[in-house]
């Protein structure tokens, strides 16, 4: 089994309110503990400052604890955000959401760095620049917070894992770790194989960097993981074992991550069609699979 807690992520925001306790209950037969503070609760939370108490009481009403945080992401809330106008906005919201996740009792919030096809009319290297000027604001607050930072690899040029480890050097608080994403990783890895790849479609002109080692690179500093499968070409989000992942190797490896707090379950069960029992299931294979 898994040494360190493991949640599951949920869409809530595709749902009603009203069956919220219900997919709660749902986890929490299956043998679930924790669930993930997704970024569409903290927006909800944001919106509304008592959705925070309603979210911990239907938690704990089933026994469940969130015990890790994503941020909310697109163009004007990502660190690499370029647009001057927008930045500090974004500043003031990734705080905010930090300081939400701190007081939902969660130490790990993962943060997508930016993914620069957002912002063609800015090249690479400045919006590279401006994640960093933005951690140089955002790490401070997180140690404040008692929270880690975790950049996540995703299938762009600006989040290969050398991106990464780059900005990493730069700041070797313990502030800033990473955030494995395997589905992410394994699109680096086999999408070569079809010009509709999402590596294909993002890096445009440019040849994609193909990597089949990108957890191996990341490994001394990954603090969560979002676990998740595919078949090379596209994000599905699918239940472990039913895409072209080599989770033997990815267990194996994740085992031995130092700082590694959290797995994360990142399958879309409303996209796939997935029981939530068996998301449950799956992760506890994975477990079992010996480091």
């Amino acid at each position: 089994m898994f040494t360190v807690p493991v949640s599951f992520s949920f869409g809530f925001n595709l749902v009603s309110d009203a069956l919220r306790p219900y997919i709660l209950h749902e986890f929490a037969v299956n043998g679930c503990k924790h669930l993930l503070l997704t970024g569409s609760d903290i927006s909800r939370i944001m919106e509304n400052r008592d959705c925070a108490a309603l979210f911990r009481q239907q938690m704990a009403d089933e026994g469940m604890s969130y015990c890790d945080a994503h941020a909310p992401f697109g163009p004007w809330l990502d660190p690499a955000c370029p647009v001057a106008e927008a930045r500090p906005e974004m500043i003031l919201r990734q705080k905010l959401s930090m300081m939400i996740t701190a007081s939902m009792g969660v130490k790990t919030i993962t943060v997508h760095t930016g993914n620069e096809p957002r912002h063609p009319d800015y090249p690479l290297e400045v919006q590279f620049d401006c994640l960093k000027r933005s951690l140089d604001e955002l790490l401070p607050f997180a140690e404040s917070l008692g929270l880690t930072i975790c950049l996540e690899n995703i299938w762009y040029q600006i989040n290969t894992p050398e991106r990464l480890l780059a900005v990493k050097q730069e700041f070797p608080t313990d502030a800033l770790g990473f955030c494995y994403d395997s589905g992410h990783a394994h699109l680096m890895a086999k999408g070569w194989k079809s010009p509709e790849s999402r590596p294909m479609l993002g890096w445009g002109s440019t040849t994609p960097t193909w990597d089949d080692h990108i957890l191996e690179k990341m490994l001394p500093h990954v603090v969560n993981c979002h676990l998740h499968d595919n078949h090379g070409i596209q994000d599905e989000h699918l239940i472990p074992g039913l895409g072209e992942i080599d989770w033997q190797n990815e267990i194996t490896l994740l085992k031995k991550a130092p700082r590694l707090q959290v797995v994360t379950c990142e399958i879309s069960p409303i996209k796939t069609k997935s029981a939530i029992r068996d998301m449950c299931a799956s992760m506890d294979r994975l477990g079992e699979i010996e480091g």
